[in-house]
């Protein structure tokens, strides 16, 4: 559970409420599931890693020539710098990401054998990884449920009313408490599929919303 929150559990309405958008989203997006392409645990986190302020569709473009190129924990903690940044450079931000992703692969070449560990303390205690890209991780590749929390997850998540919150890790922890632990993958991705498809920034686009009648937002558009 996200560290160190505390605050009242939700009431029986906000549960009700929760319930049906929950409902709501599984109906519209039953196709949702994440958009990063991988092979095994190490490609998801370095692909999660590379997703930071670039479309998966880029990413995915970029991975499998790094990953044809550096296959394994080791060949990428070793990687020339120059050169691995060289292939990440299209998703911008190479340079700290190139830092984060051979931090994070010295890490478990180091402590883990050369295999991604499966808890959460363990994901995060590698240098250049967040509880998101963890969570991606852990729903994703080990099966463990975890709510993962990128722009569109917290942007969509206020106007639901589902938080007040812009911290990422107090998101989380609302959507926690608000939903079972079995739903909180599949609600993410439901959540970051709504997000691109209507519940745009800066403006949603409101007309044909699935979530229309749920959706308490003041703010709705009818104009696109």
């Amino acid at each position: 559970m996200a560290a160190s929150q505390k605050t009242k559990a939700p009431s029986a309405a906000q549960l009700a409420a929760a319930r049906k958008i929950a409902a709501a989203l599984a109906k519209a997006y039953p196709e949702a599931a994440c958009s990063l392409q991988y092979a095994n645990p190490l490609q998801l986190l370095v692909a999660t890693i590379l997703s930071a302020q670039c479309t998966d569709v880029r990413v995915n473009k970029v991975t499998p020539i790094l990953f044809a190129r550096f296959p394994d924990a080791r060949a990428l903690a070793e990687a020339q710098t120059a050169e691995l940044e060289a292939l990440i450079r299209s998703t911008g931000f190479f340079h700290a990401k190139a830092k984060s992703i051979q931090a994070a692969c010295k890490d478990i070449v180091q402590q883990h054998a050369g295999n991604v560990p499966r808890t959460m303390a363990e994901l995060c205690a590698l240098r250049g990884v967040g509880r998101k890209t963890a969570n991606v991780v852990l729903g994703n590749a080990f099966n463990t449920p975890g709510v993962v929390v990128d722009t569109h997850v917290g942007r969509v998540s206020r106007r639901l009313g589902l938080t007040k919150e812009t911290a990422p890790e107090k998101i989380e922890y609302d959507l926690m408490v608000l939903f079972p632990p079995e739903r909180w993958t599949a609600l993410s991705h439901e959540l970051i599929f709504h997000g691109r498809a209507c519940c745009k920034a800066p403006q949603p686009h409101c007309t044909g919303c699935p979530l229309l009648k749920l959706c308490p937002c003041p703010n709705k558009n009818f104009q696109e």
